[in-house]
């Protein structure tokens, strides 16, 4: 069932207490007591439960954008991200991909997240997000990197729509993208490869 604040099944949003005073401040970004027990099939991880492993958040990073970069669109099998926005504010686009893989339509939605927001994004759901100011982003991982499950289809995909701000802090006025999500393919091409 989908979470207050969401309409795709798996993905929870909230905003982290933050406590301040004259010294600075101290937030909690993760208790396992109150984020709860991970949900096997939101992590993509079913055989590991299968093995006896639970499902664990096994590896943390930290994304530093400058205004204006967008990252995405990102698509994971195996893997739920918890995403904390530690300074800045982003625009986050979530395509939940899974009814477009059954043959359906891809159900697509986005949220503006700021300083002590954050999301858990199930597996199956894909992801990006574009800076609208220097951004901090810390998540947490189910599944260590390795490039195996590192897919993705296009950010201005005209099936997808994602209604992607136009009033972007670039010279330009387009978003600043890697090399792979330039290239990546559209979701159509994506879900082919996936149904093969």
């Amino acid at each position: 069932m989908p979470e207050p604040g969401s309409r795709l099944d798996g993905v929870r949003i909230g905003r982290l207490a933050r406590y301040a005073d004259d010294r600075g401040s101290f937030r909690e970004l993760w208790k396992a007591s109150t984020f709860g027990a991970l949900d096997p099939a939101a992590t993509g991880r079913t055989a590991d439960v299968e093995a006896g492993r639970e499902p664990r958040f096994v590896q943390a990073n930290v994304s530093i954008s400058a205004p204006g970069v967008l990252r995405g669109l990102h698509y994971h099998r195996r893997q739920l991200d918890y995403w904390v926005v530690l300074a800045g504010r982003a625009l986050v686009a979530l395509v939940d991909v899974r009814p477009a893989i059954a043959g359906g339509a891809p159900l697509v939605e986005t949220h503006e997240l700021n300083a002590d927001d954050w999301v858990v994004i199930p597996s199956g759901v894909a992801h990006g997000f574009l800076a609208r100011e220097r951004l901090e982003l810390q998540y947490l991982v189910t599944n260590e990197y390795d490039g195996t499950d590192e897919l993705g289809f296009a950010w201005d995909d005209p099936a997808v729509a994602v209604p992607w701000p136009t009033d972007l802090p670039t010279p330009d006025g387009r978003p600043i993208l890697s090399e792979r999500d330039r290239t990546n393919p559209t979701l159509i091409e994506l879900v082919t490869r996936l149904r093969a």
